[in-house]
């Protein structure tokens, strides 16, 4: 679209049309970002109708150019594709199970989640899922807090179906993010340094990132050990 010319984008994705300013005296805008809420925490939103096969490093230069995006974080950056996958968070249960078909479990690309590791990762739990309920148990998701689980609880449970005027949003297929992930602890504080200072700009983003990592691993572990523990139990 931007190849048609500089004012294309203008009158498509960033058309300020139906928006109304609430500061008197201002006008129109001249061009418009939508920010769509992607997560139930509202720790993720998409930029409506970027998708672009420019470079990752050049999108981020030139998202932060917008005013008020100066300082974004992108969990994911734009890309071009098309997949067909179903929409899990009113056809799937946690389970991977089919809601109206509890015999059938989806996994895989088709259930909405991006990547090949993704993918793999949704089938192997779809197949944990499949072997405890052979056995006569049931398996716990996977916690909210570990990459597993996040994702699942995404496309099961954490899309957000509708806007806050209550009108439909079509699910997107997402890859594993930290924006999928919940927030850390309220009392959590940043690292500080020998000198009692807490990290600014980028490594204050990768302290917080290196923090969810830690709590993923930890919360990973307790549930595997949990899991496994009860399914070697009736085996």
């Amino acid at each position: 679209m931007a190849a048609r010319g500089r004012e294309t984008l203008r009158h498509g994705p960033m058309k300020p049309v139906g928006l109304t300013n609430p500061h008197p005296g201002t006008e129109k805008p001249y061009a418009v970002v939508q920010l769509r809420q992607d997560n139930a925490l509202a720790t993720l939103w998409n930029m409506v109708g970027f998708q672009t096969k420019m470079r990752y490093g050049t999108q981020a230069d030139i998202f932060r150019m917008i005013p008020g995006l100066e300082n974004a974080e992108f969990a994911r950056l734009g890309g071009l594709h098309r997949n067909t996958y179903m929409n899990s968070p009113n056809l799937l249960d946690p389970q991977l199970r089919f809601t109206s078909q509890p015999n059938l479990r989806f996994a895989g690309q088709m259930t909405g989640v991006e990547g090949y590791v993704e993918s793999a990762a949704t089938g192997l739990l779809a197949g944990r899922y499949a072997a405890a309920e052979a056995t006569g148990l049931v398996l716990a998701p996977p916690p909210a807090t570990t990459a597993l689980g996040a994702l699942v609880n995404h496309i099961t449970l954490g899309h957000v179906s509708a806007d806050q005027q209550g009108a439909p949003r079509s699910f997107q297929p997402m890859n594993v993010n930290f924006g999928l992930f919940p927030p850390l602890a309220e009392d959590w504080q940043y690292p500080r340094d020998e000198h009692g200072r807490k990290p600014k700009g980028k490594a204050k983003s990768v302290a917080r990132k290196q923090a969810m990592t830690e709590r993923a691993r930890a919360d990973l572990a307790q549930w595997l050990s949990t899991q496994d523990g009860l399914i070697a139990a009736a085996e």
